[in-house]
């Protein structure tokens, strides 16, 4: 992510992909996650690595054009870990994020569930 914004915060990491999807932007929103993390995207399907979740991103911005920001819950830390959730605006079950602090200072996304067990609506 040379040049762009990082998350100073495990919270900057929802307002960056948001931004990132409403720009069409595949390779930014997966360069927000760690090189071996995974995605559940949907519940069951799991996607490895960052090319992989740049692939899923890929198909779902062939879809869906505009994300909102949704309400995020507080944010649950442990030392360099955080655990992150937002209120779904699209009908699935929830969304929640595992975050770990970067030697940098500097936090990207370890595991993410998008709560999806279908498509979205």
């Amino acid at each position: 992510m040379t040049d762009r914004e990082k998350a100073k915060e495990p919270e900057d990491l929802a307002r960056l992909w948001v931004e990132l999807a409403n720009l069409g932007d595949a390779e930014g929103m997966a360069a927000l996650y760690e090189p071996d993390a995974v995605m559940a995207f949907p519940i069951g399907r799991d996607h490895v690595g960052r090319a992989a979740i740049q692939k899923a991103f890929e198909g779902m911005l062939a879809k869906f054009s505009y994300f909102p920001m949704e309400e995020s819950l507080p944010t649950l830390r442990l030392g360099d870990i955080a655990l992150t959730s937002s209120v779904p605006q699209d009908n699935s079950r929830g969304r929640y994020q595992v975050a770990r602090r970067q030697p940098d200072g500097s936090w990207l996304r370890v595991l993410h569930s998008s709560g999806y067990f279908g498509e979205p609506t």
